[in-house]
């Protein structure tokens, strides 16, 4: 499985998941499992998704201290997931302790940190007492990031390159905020292309209603594979 893209099961139920999931392909995309949907429907959903195929990102954004998230991402990694999320903001030993917990694992998820997160500006850091830009923040973070033990970080697109040339070799860039040209930014801020954003160096591309809300989901899903081809 190669494809970068990660398509985005934002939905309130399971039905409406499992429905999509039956429409894409594993050939084609990961799927990512958010808060609402691991909220309602639980593990059991991941394991579902899992034997039609999929590789999850369990997009839990795991943000507490350093014990209750080492114990969050074990659980995950029991679970067998792809990938799992935890929020740099929560400093180096709740990030360093995540880590450390995956290391008896033979094959444990990536573990990757939220920066900023893409629906945020300036004034909304700036709200929060922060004197930083956005893309001044993400670097800080993701420095940190990847000296606790952290196999990438959450990044908009924008911040990208300038990551990809301060961070090591392998460091993964997962990129939410992806559109096709022409469609609507909804919450988003920071928002590009697929295209654009694995030109910009992304690793990993988070897409949701572009292809969700599309009224043919496995055609606009190879439209985003072509586009990136």
């Amino acid at each position: 499985m190669t494809s970068p893209v990660l398509i985005a099961l934002d939905y309130a139920s399971e039905a409406a998941a499992l429905a999509l999931a039956e429409q894409l392909s594993p050939e084609l995309c990961r799927l990512k499992v958010g808060k609402e949907l691991f909220t309602r429907s639980g593990p059991q959903l991941v394991e579902k998704l899992q034997g039609m195929g999929y590789e999850i990102f369990l997009d839990l954004k795991f943000h507490d201290i350093p014990n209750t998230v080492a114990g969050a991402v074990r659980a995950a990694a029991d679970l067998g997931v792809w990938m799992v999320n935890v929020h740099a903001s929560g400093g180096r030993r709740m990030m360093e302790a995540a880590a450390d917990v995956l290391q008896s694992y033979s094959q444990p998820p990536l573990l990757i940190a939220v920066t900023v997160l893409t629906s945020m500006s300036e004034a909304d850091l700036q709200e929060l007492g922060y004197s930083e830009s956005p893309a001044q923040r993400v670097q800080r973070l993701a420095a940190l990031a990847d000296d606790s033990g952290m196999d990438g970080v959450v990044c908009s697109a924008l911040e990208a390159p300038q990551l990809r040339a301060e961070r090591r070799e392998g460091f993964c860039l997962v990129t939410p905020g992806i559109r096709l040209a022409g469609d609507s930014a909804g919450d988003q801020r920071r928002v590009v292309t697929p295209a654009e954003a694995l030109a910009k160096g992304s690793d990993y591309l988070v897409i949701g209603r572009s292809v969700t809300a599309a009224a043919e989901p496995l055609k606009a899903l190879k439209q985003v594979q072509a586009e990136i081809a």
